[in-house]
């Protein structure tokens, strides 16, 4: 039996596709090369895109399949090499058709949008309550506001806010649909029904990419992102992505909570981004009656955050609010409308509203602003 030819090996290969991409390896440049020894023994270099891949043995067991069945075929090795950062990029730029990465407006040295990251310990202490009511406030003083729901596992801001519209693709860019002068973007709005999201750390990074460059927010004051409680891969790509986002941690004044959130606002000492303060979240109960605090879930713990955070970061880490709760609270996220917006002269939405205000009062920010200097 004579042996097999490179041509033959190489239309082999091509029918072997990436299993992430799902297009053939011989078309994403991930052949290296092809060995043909005496006997009918192939060695097959196999380039892969990032180094300790999961899918090194599906693409191993493929190649090794593909390439036996050619004729003249007696042995088969792969070896497994990594792409460079270089070949990285150029594959990128085949798999965008040639067109230029996407820019991240908010990362630009002329933005003067304020990117606040909404972030916690864990979950179920109402971060995505706090952001979406902070958003609601600031737009009705006035501000250009944006809310990208980067809780990808657990969306909830597109219910919580009313948003009932679907993005709106117009050339290359995504159009978010908006409620109560607030735009909006989440998975949920790409996902049929309230079907799970099942996706390991580069879609999540993809995804988050895909919300802070592909989709037209216009010029806004405040973006405001909530994140996904802990510190994994979202928290991790934001502060890649958005290295100038400010953080806001969440907490409850337990203090089995004020210790986790802790932990959520220390990734800034090795992210470098800034901590602008701590809200207190479900601080006390009034009593319909008598208007009579209790302190359901203790008392104490966002002070502890904020100065646990001030140590941590050796800058000042304010308490910016202590929220109480609120039956009307959840009954508006139920809804669709915003505590702040449907009642104003809450307890909840007052704290709520003065936070808002110390966030909206710090303006806009001076990077790339011309300032019509020249030296003399």
């Amino acid at each position: 039996m004579s042996s097999p030819t490179e041509e033959q090996l190489t239309q082999a290969l091509g029918t072997v596709l990436d299993p992430e991409i799902r297009r053939p390896i011989t078309e994403l440049g991930m052949v290296k090369g092809i060995t043909i020894e005496p006997g009918g023994a192939v060695r097959v270099d196999v380039w892969l895109t990032v180094a300790g891949c999961p899918l090194r043995d599906t693409i191993t067991r493929d190649v090794t399949a593909a390439v036996g069945k050619v004729p003249g075929v007696t042995a088969v090795r792969v070896d497994l090499d990594v792409m460079t950062e270089q070949q990285r990029k150029a594959l990128q730029t085949q798999l965008r058709g040639g067109r230029p990465e996407p820019q991240i407006p908010f990362a630009q040295p002329s933005s003067l949008t304020r990117v606040y990251a909404v972030a916690s310990g864990k979950g179920g202490v109402g971060k995505s309550s706090v952001t979406v009511n902070l958003a609601a406030s600031l737009a009705a003083s006035g501000q250009r506001v944006g809310v990208v729901d980067a809780d990808i596992y657990g969306h909830s801001v597109p219910r919580m806010l009313g948003v009932t519209g679907r993005p709106t693709p117009v050339e290359n860019m995504i159009m978010p649909p908006s409620a109560h002068d607030v735009k909006v973007i989440s998975i949920g709005m790409f996902t049929k029904g309230n079907t799970p999201v099942v996706w390991r750390g580069p879609m999540l990074h993809r995804a988050l990419q895909q919300f802070l460059a592909d989709v037209y927010w216009g010029d806004l004051d405040v973006l405001l992102l909530d994140l996904p409680p802990g510190t994994g891969d979202v928290a991790i790509s934001v502060a890649q992505m958005l290295p100038t986002a400010e953080l806001l941690i969440v907490t409850t004044p337990q203090l089995a909570a004020a210790e986790v959130a802790e932990r959520a606002g220390a990734i800034a000492s090795q992210t470098h981004q800034r901590i602008t303060g701590v809200i207190e979240n479900m601080s006390y109960l009034v009593c319909a009656h008598c208007g009579e605090h209790t302190e359901v879930f203790g008392s104490g713990g966002g002070e502890t955050v904020a100065s646990a955070l001030t140590r941590l970061s050796g800058t000042s880490v304010p308490l910016l609010g202590q929220v109480p709760l609120d039956i009307r609270l959840r009954e508006g996220g139920d809804a669709g409308l915003p505590l702040v917006l449907g009642a104003p002269d809450s307890p909840a939405a007052l704290a709520l509203r003065k936070i808002a205000d110390a966030l909206g009062a710090r303006g806009r920010g001076l990077a790339g602003r011309q300032l019509g200097l020249s030296p003399v």
